[in-house]
Order: structure tokens, then C-alpha cells, then sequence
């Protein structure tokens, strides 16, 4: 007796999203903001393939991130391969290798998706879109100014009001000193301190506070006071008056001051702020969502001055960010954002009479497609009032069922189905009256 064939899923790979038409229509609204915005700065579209060699992310983010959360494989050809978990090694790389022949500063942004090996959760998952946007070549904060007006406009081009979300800074520098000098942390523990504050938000008051004293010891109550701090005036004053460190400070106040002249005012100081990876050298930020309902850090970026050194090659000041679209489709959905009428597939809708009449429809079709017009054939053999249906299912705006008359005398009947207005027209005259009335 032959062996039952085992069924397969039909289900995805966990962590990852089938996009059927509705859904990935609201993926290209999100995609067409971010790049429309992006393009308005300046900013020109790269790409890069998803694949890298794992030795690119070992020496950017260690063992750790390679071996616990990224796709690592090794390849036919013994190669060790990794599905990229983000995209600034990348542009990384492509910066060193062409920075002989670029123009600085370099304005680039990229729409790609990107692969974590991670617990899927509400705003994560293995797979996601993302758009990075940086500037290379500005080693002043007009480049932290510009990154941060870009990411405002994305938002604001969204529908989002500046009550809606705030914008928090800080910088590695200060944290830095304060972790390293004030502290007087060896590496490993300065590098625990860092990440147990960026974990901050998460975690419970109690134990925050005593894993914070397991790690600094007697300098507990010092760094509380710093990090319990109301605002940046509060904070600065329990810091000594030291030059580097009152220079590294006047950057941030320099950055608010930067964004509220442009309007930009939604902006506070947040000494929590570490931001994860351990490239940044400067001036952070995050975004944040206010909503009650979707109380979370959206995508942020800051300073990465040193990442080249990895390639062997010099500096080039650079200051980027990432901002993921399953976050931005949460936002989005919070606020009644999401956008209620989607793109049409198509703005006529055709269907023959009889299987006779399908070449010469075919062949108008085509015409009408050459003129900017989309149009969807439908080949069926039922009838009139079924294709009519099939025709407003699909949201198509104008129908036309055509037979012996038409082919005949050239005269095409256009059906405006929201209204039931039906209007006769000479087959070259279609195209300007569909434009006209769209």
C-alpha cells in the first residue's frame, strides 16, 4: 500500500509575512512615503544584495550577534554566509570601496529587508523592511540636524502631529566618559553598564537598580542621581567642569537648539538613551510613539565616525538611521492612519461578448496600456451583469463589455460603475476621456 503524501503547510516560516495584494499595497504607501520624503532632502536610492560574507558582521558586531541572531550559513562553496540582520555594514563597505570617486558628502538611502534569528513579538520579527537613510562626508551637527529634519518629515508625511511622538538625544561621548572616566568601569563592565542602561525602559525599577549596583559598585548612588535626572540642566549639574566633556555636552544643547529653529520642537534630553550597537560615537536619537496604546521607541540612529576602520581605510564622519515598517504599520493603525482606499489594479475593465471578439479586444487593450491607461482583459464566458461584478470586486472605476457592434464601428461603450453613466467613444478618444475623469 503506497505511503499517504504528507501535506505541507501552507503557513509561512515563523517570523516572516506573506504580502497578498491589500497588504502589500499599504507596504508600498509606506515605501512611497519614505522614499518621496527621502528623495526631497536629497537623498539618492542604493541597494545591495541581502547576502554577505559573515566576516563583515564578526568584525562589526562580534561573535555574539553572528552565532545567536543572525542566518549564518556556509555556502556550496565553503564560504560562510550571512543574511544581513541590518544595513550599515553594507553601505559601509560600498563607501570604502568607491570613496576615491565619490562626491562628499554622500546623501544615500535604501528600502531593503533585512533577517533576525530572534523571538518573534509585537514591532519584531525574522524579516522586515526598513528604510536607512545617511549622509556621509559632515563632521558637524548639520548632519545629525538634517538626519533628524529627514526623519520628522517621514512622520509628519505620514499624518503624524508632534504631539504624537517625541524625539529623544543624548550622546555616546557623555555616557561614554561618565561610564568609563567618572565611573572609573573597566572595559567589560563599562560595555554591561552601557547595554543594561539601554535596557532600562524594560525592565522593573528593583531590578534595574540592583543589577546597576552589581555593576558600579560604590559609584551606584552618582550614577542613579545621573540617570534619575528631570531634565538637562538637572543632569549637567552633578557633572564636573571638565573641557572635553562640557564640549560633548554643548553638542547636544547645540542639536535641540538646531531643530527647534527649524520648527522641530518635539525634542527632549534622554541620558537613558544608548542606543544598542556599539559603532556609534557621538550624538544618538530615537524616535518615540506617545500613543497609550503603542508606548514604544519607534527607530532611531545617531553618529558612526569609525565604522571604515574595519575596511583599513580613513574615517569618513557619517550619521544615519533605520526605521523598520511592522513599527511603522502599528503606528499607523494606533492613530487611524493607515490609508482607507487603496491603489486600483487597474482603470478599465474589458470583457468580450463571445470568444470571437477576444483577439480584437486583446488588441485594443494593448493600445490603451501603450497610452497609460491600465486595463484588465477578462476572458470568462458569463455574463454581462457577472463581469460587471467581477469588475467592481476588483474596484475598477470604468468597464466596457464589447461585441459585434463595437468591433464593427469602432464605437467603445465606457461604464462608469459608481454612477451607472455609460458614454460612447471612438476608440482613440478612450485613453484622454479615462485621464480626464480619474
Amino acid at each position: 500500500m503506497a505511503e499517504a503524501k504528507k501535506k505541507l503547510s501552507t503557513e509561512p516560516y515563523k517570523g516572516v509575512r506573506d504580502f497578498y495584494p491589500q497588504d502589500f499595497a499599504i507596504e508600498k504607501y509606506i515605501f512611497d512615503v519614505c522614499r518621496k520624503t527621502a528623495e526631497s532632502f536629497g537623498y539618492e536610492e542604493y541597494a545591495a544584495s541581502p547576502l554577505e560574507n559573515a566576516e563583515l558582521y564578526r568584525a562589526k558586531s562580534g561573535e555574539e550577534l553572528v552565532n545567536e541572531q543572525t542566518y549564518t550559513f556556509v555556502d556550496r562553496g565553503k564560504r560562510e554566509v550571512t543574511l544581513r540582520p541590518e544595513m550599515t555594514p553594507s553601505v559601509a563597505r560600498m563607501i570604502a570601496a568607491k570613496r576615491k570617486t565619490l562626491f562628499f558628502p554622500v546623501r544615500w538611502y535604501s528600502i531593503q529587508n533585512f533577517f533576525r534569528y530572534e523571538r518573534p513579538q509585537k514591532g519584531r520579527l525574522r524579516e522586515h523592511f526598513q528604510l536607512n537613510a545617511d549622509i556621509f562626508g559632515v563632521n558637524g551637527i548639520e548632519a545629525e540636524t538634517e538626519i533628524i529634519a529627514l526623519a520628522y518629515e517621514v512622520l509628519r508625511n505620514f499624518g503624524m502631529k508632534d504631539l504624537d511622538f517625541e524625539i529623544r538625544v543624548n550622546s555616546r561621548k557623555v555616557m561614554n566618559y561618565i561610564i568609563g572616566t567618572l565611573l572609573a568601569l573597566s572595559e567589560d563592565s563599562a560595555k554591561k553598564t552601557a547595554q543594561l542602561i539601554d535596557r532600562r525602559a524594560k525592565m522593573e525599577k528593583g531590578v534595574f537598580e540592583q543589577s546597576l549596583r552589581e555593576l558600579v559598585g560604590e559609584k551606584n548612588p552618582l550614577m542613579l542621581t545621573l540617570l534619575n535626572s528631570q531634565n538637562f540642566e538637572e543632569f549637567i549639574s552633578h557633572l564636573p567642569e571638565e573641557k572635553g566633556l562640557t564640549e560633548n555636552l554643548e553638542e547636544i544643547k547645540n542639536l535641540i537648539s538646531a531643530l527647534n529653529s527649524l520648527g522641530i520642537t518635539n525634542v527632549i534630553f534622554d541620558q537613558s538613551l544608548m542606543r544598542g550597537f556599539d559603532y556609534y560615537t557621538g550624538l544618538v536619537f530615537e524616535v518615540y510613539d506617545k500613543h497609550p496604546g503603542n508606548l514604544r521607541s519607534m527607530f532611531g540612529g545617531g553618529r558612526y565616525d569609525d565604522l571604515l576602520d574595519i575596511f583599513g581605510v580613513e574615517k569618513v564622519p557619517t550619521v544615519g538611521f533605520g526605521m523598520g515598517d511592522v513599527t511603522v504599520r502599528d503606528m499607523l493603525f494606533a492613530y487611524g492612519l493607515l490609508p482607507k482606499e487603496l491603489p486600483r489594479a487597474a482603470e478599465l475593465y474589458m470583457s468580450a461578448t463571445g470568444k470571437e471578439y477576444n483577439g480584437y479586444v486583446n488588441d485594443l487593450a494593448q493600445t490603451l496600456r501603450r497610452q497609460g491607461i491600465r486595463v484588465i482583459v477578462d476572458y470568462s464566458e458569463g455574463k454581462v451583469s457577472t463581469k460587471i461584478k467581477n469588475a467592481d470586486r476588483v474596484k475598477v472605476p470604468y468597464v466596457s463589455i464589447i461585441g459585434e457592434h463595437e468591433k464593427a464601428s469602432g464605437e467603445i461603450k465606457v461604464k462608469e460603475l459608481a454612477t451607472g453613466k455609460e458614454v460612447a467613444l471612438a476608440e482613440d478618444k478612450i485613453a484622454t476621456f479615462i485621464k480626464n475623469n480619474i
